[in-house]
C-alpha cells in the first residue's frame, strides 16, 4: 500500500484518506490499488467502523481519465477496479462514514454513497457530470439507486452536472450538513456512536441489507463497470475526453 491512501487506526475507528490532493483525489489506476490495499487490512483488522475521507481541499474529483485517454484497456481497468472497491466498501461487516469535506465528482461521489452514511458541508460540490462528457455513470449507478431510488437517480444521472452540499443533503446523497469547522469532530463523534453498537447485531444487519437492496449481485454491478468501459472507448466519449484535456 503507497502514500495515495492513508490509513489511521483511532481507538476502535480506523480512517482511511485518499491522498492526492494535488490532484484533487482523482482516481487513478495506482490509487485505486492502493485503496484496495487499505480494505484488505481492514477486512483484517479488529475496527469496529471506517470513516472514509481525502487529504486536500477535495474528497474525490472522480476518475483521472487523462492519464489513460485513448487507452481503452486501462479505462476499462480502472473502472473494473473501482466497481471492485465500491462493492468491498458497501460489503464491509462494519459501519462505514464518507466524510465529505470538498468536491465528489463521479466516481468521488460514487465512494460517497456506496458508505452507510454520509456527511458534508453546505458549500461542498457533489453530482455526476459524466453525459456531459459523453460517459457513461453505469459503476455509479446501481448505488445511487439504492441511495435516493431508482426516479431521483434517474433525473440525476441523465441531466448530469453538480450541486451543493446542503442541495445534496435535499436530494438524498448526503444524510447530514455541518458547518465546514466542525466536519472532523462530527464525523469522529458519529463513529464513536456507531462503534457502540454489538459487533454481530451491526455485522448481521448490514449483511441484511444488502441482501435486500441487491448489494451482492455480482453479475449486475460486473455488467455496469462493462457498459462504462464500452462507452469511454467509444469516439464520441473519447472526442469529448480530448477536448476537455485541450489535447
Amino acid at each position: 500500500m503507497s502514500d495515495l491512501v492513508l490509513v489511521r487506526d483511532q481507538a476502535d475507528v480506523v480512517f482511511v484518506e485518499l491522498n492526492r490532493p494535488e490532484k484533487r483525489n482523482a482516481l487513478s489506476i495506482d490509487l485505486i490499488e492502493s485503496l484496495q490495499g487499505a480494505l484488505d487490512t481492514i477486512e483484517r483488522s479488529s475496527a469496529r467502523v471506517l470513516v472514509l475521507g481525502g487529504t486536500g481541499a477535495s474528497f474525490c474529483a472522480g476518475m483521472d481519465l487523462r492519464g489513460v485517454l485513448d487507452d481503452a484497456q486501462a479505462m476499462g481497468g480502472m473502472l473494473h477496479g473501482l466497481a471492485r472497491a465500491m462493492r468491498r466498501i458497501r460489503r464491509l461487516s462494519i459501519p462505514t462514514i464518507a466524510r465529505i469535506q470538498g468536491a465528489a465528482v463521479g466516481g468521488g461521489c460514487g465512494l460517497a454513497v456506496v458508505c452507510d452514511l454520509a456527511l458534508t458541508h453546505p458549500d461542498a460540490k457533489l453530482g455526476y457530470p459524466e453525459v456531459s462528457l459523453g460517459v457513461c455513470p453505469a459503476v455509479v449507478a446501481p448505488w445511487l439507486v439504492r441511495k435516493i431510488g431508482p426516479g431521483p437517480a434517474r433525473a440525476m444521472l441523465l441531466q448530469g452536472g453538480t450541486m451543493s452540499g446542503q442541495s445534496a443533503l435535499e436530494h438524498g446523497l448526503v444524510d447530514r450538513v455541518v458547518d465546514r469547522t466542525d466536519l472532523e469532530t462530527t464525523a469522529e463523534c458519529m463513529a464513536n456512536e456507531l462503534a457502540k453498537g454489538g459487533v454481530q447485531a451491526i455485522a448481521t444487519t448490514k449483511q441484511w441489507l444488502n441482501e435486500l437492496d441487491g448489494s451482492l449481485e455480482d453479475v449486475l454491478l460486473s455488467r455496469a463497470a462493462d457498459l462504462s468501459a464500452q462507452v469511454i472507448a467509444s469516439e464520441e466519449a473519447q472526442s469529448r475526453l480530448r477536448a476537455l484535456f485541450g489535447d
